[in-house]
């Protein structure tokens, strides 16, 4: 639908009619009102063809997991109505040490995260031992893996028999995930820290603020504001990961499921403590598409970086 130069301006001649009367009520063009109907009647369209296209895939894949030959013995092993009633609160008694863990983990992540990326953005030969240390763990937690790294604490450290240190599994699995995790969150805080422009630092110390008052108050406030998004899918994956502490025996979401899996030989209770899961991660997961998009509006706009 095309609107010539002419159109255009008698458009614009006609809502300024419209307009005028001393006080009236504006009353748009009758063109403006067609466009107004046509990207109505075209919105509608696309949704009706969404839908339609996302039901029929639907269809195709029910009648094709529905038509395998072994859909029966799948269906009584994996989705079993009466395991299913059986895992459900269990599973959710036991979601509760995860979502503790998400939250004393997570805090702990962000500050520890936060002070290794400090250390490996301080300036100076003095400090050269301390960005060392800060890179050589760095490197190593985040190339280890994630399970190994959990058997090694929580079951290495109890096997040294050391007096004052706990044998919790739970505190040993935190312990596991937030060394993993300060890693990549310090990893993720240092790109903000350094993504500030020098010109910023260089302004703070011209107004008189020492290195680490620009630090505080200049460089880190941008480098998180900045870093928000990625921070959020980091903890959306520590979510997901507190489950892992079910190898140490706590009792957990996925060791309550795995506990009637081993009486019964059913894995219904699996699928179960997946769509908890699932569950709680999806408003996480959609609150930083929200906050991404928030942000990317805003820069567009040439708000607040």
């Amino acid at each position: 639908m095309t609107v010539t130069k002419e159109e255009s301006g008698q458009e614009g001649a006609d809502d300024k009619g419209d307009m005028s009367g001393g006080g009236d009520a504006y009353v748009p063009s009758q063109r403006r009102l067609e466009r107004e109907r046509y990207k109505r009647t075209r919105a509608r369209r696309a949704t009706a063809i969404a839908a339609l296209s996302t039901l029929v895939t639907a269809a195709v894949l029910y009648l094709i997991v529905v038509g395998a030959p072994g859909w029966p013995r799948t269906k009584e092993t994996f989705f079993n109505g009466q395991y299913a009633r059986e895992a459900y609160p269990k599973v959710l008694e036991g979601l509760w040490l995860n979502v503790r863990l998400l939250f004393v983990c997570g805090a702990a992540v962000l500050v520890l995260g936060m002070l290794i990326a400090v250390a490996r953005t301080l300036r100076g030969p003095v400090f050269f031992p301390l960005r060392v240390l800060a890179a050589a763990y760095t490197d190593f937690f985040r190339g280890l893996p994630l399970i190994i790294n959990l058997m090694i604490v929580v079951l290495g450290v109890p096997a040294l028999r050391l007096q004052g240190v706990t044998v919790d599994p739970v505190l040993l699995g935190g312990t596991a995930l937030t060394l993993t995790y300060s890693a990549y969150v310090a990893e993720v805080f240092r790109a903000g820290i350094e993504s500030v422009h020098p010109s910023q630092r260089a302004a703070a110390r011209s107004l008189g603020l020492s290195n680490r008052q620009a630090l505080r108050y200049v460089v880190l406030p941008q480098a998180v504001r900045r870093q928000v998004p990625p921070l959020l899918n980091d903890l959306v994956s520590l979510q997901k990961d507190t489950g892992l502490v079910s190898i140490g025996g706590a009792v957990d979401a996925v060791r309550a499921a795995d506990i009637i899996v081993g009486r019964s030989l059913n894995y219904t209770p699996y699928i179960v403590a997946g769509l908890v899961f699932v569950a709680l991660t999806i408003p996480m997961t959609r609150f930083t598409d929200w906050v991404t998009a928030r942000m990317d509006s805003r820069r567009a706009q040439g708000g607040t970086t």
